[in-house]
């Protein structure tokens, strides 16, 4: 449990007005993505839901949303994953250990963890998605009595694109979680002694009550219906699956209508929705 000690992030005079936080480790996971670990003042925490999001803002260049990767079971610092595709993200990648970026938020719909409490919980993660996914699966290792069954499928492109590879070595070897993984392709040069295909060839082969899970996914676009179309066949109901939608998310309070879906705003009523919710929107393309 967070530490009583540890006071509640709350905004300035405005919620608008990002707080200081200070970058405090950074570790490299691959050649675009990197961890960055960011301390509040004054003993502050985040106190966040899994799924939330921030916006960072680094001074002279802008800000941008991004997924909060760390469980709010952890005291003191959070952490996030920042893949280096923009302006924003090329400047936050640019800076060093001791530097200061601006804070708003936690924002957002994360996963409901009350709603979802006594299941049995399957992750499913492409690509940078498992971020978002990764503070909802350390939420639950560390409540352990409060979920049944974990299961975590993780897929990327190929092995050089793995994030958390340390984390992923003690999930593979945990007796509390079941953990498997694959790669759509494996370049020269690359070693790699797992399976090989797009994450969904490794759906058929769990075995699971459907009736008594449910599905949490966070991922690349185009991997959401082929992942729906396998949980279905394995008698997965739509109302037992949760998905994670970040992408065109801007300003963070449904302003600037980048993130719209229909009468939706995945900055608001997301980035986290129960899949009927989106299951008819052509926009979410789910």
């Amino acid at each position: 449990m967070r530490s009583p000690t540890r006071k509640r992030f709350e905004h300035g005079t405005s919620e608008y007005q990002p707080i200081e936080g200070q970058i405090v480790w950074i570790d490299n996971h691959t050649d675009e993505d990197k961890l960055f670990v960011i301390d509040l003042p004054d003993g502050v925490s985040l106190d966040h839901d899994p799924g939330q999001f921030v916006q960072l803002f680094v001074p002279g260049v802008g800000e941008a949303p991004f997924s909060i990767a760390s469980s709010p079971t952890n005291e003191g610092p959070f952490e996030l994953c920042i893949r280096a595709v923009g302006n924003v993200t090329n400047a936050i990648h640019d800076m060093e250990a001791g530097d200061v970026v601006g804070i708003r938020g936690p924002y957002g719909q994360g996963f409901d963890v009350d709603a979802i409490a006594g299941e049995n919980l399957l992750c499913i993660a492409g690509g940078i998605g498992l971020a978002p996914l990764r503070s909802v699966i350390n939420y639950a290792l560390d409540r352990p009595g409060e979920f049944g069954d974990l299961t975590t499928l993780y897929g990327c492109t190929e092995p050089a694109e793995q994030l958390f590879p340390d984390e992923l070595e003690s999930w593979a070897a945990s007796d509390v979680m079941a953990y498997r993984e694959t790669v759509d392709e494996v370049p020269d040069g690359q070693a790699w002694d797992g399976p090989t295909g797009v994450i969904t060839s490794l759906i058929p082969p769990l075995d699971f009550d459907p009736e008594s899970t449910v599905a949490l996914v966070c991922g690349p676009p185009v991997m959401y219906r082929f992942v729906i179309k396998a949980l279905r066949e394995k008698g997965l109901a739509d109302d037992r699956i949760y998905l994670s939608l970040e992408r065109n998310m801007h300003c963070g309070r449904g302003l600037c209508g980048h993130c719209q879906l229909n009468e939706l705003y995945v900055c608001l009523d997301g980035p986290v929705f129960h899949y009927p919710t989106v299951r008819d929107k052509e926009e979410a393309e789910v």
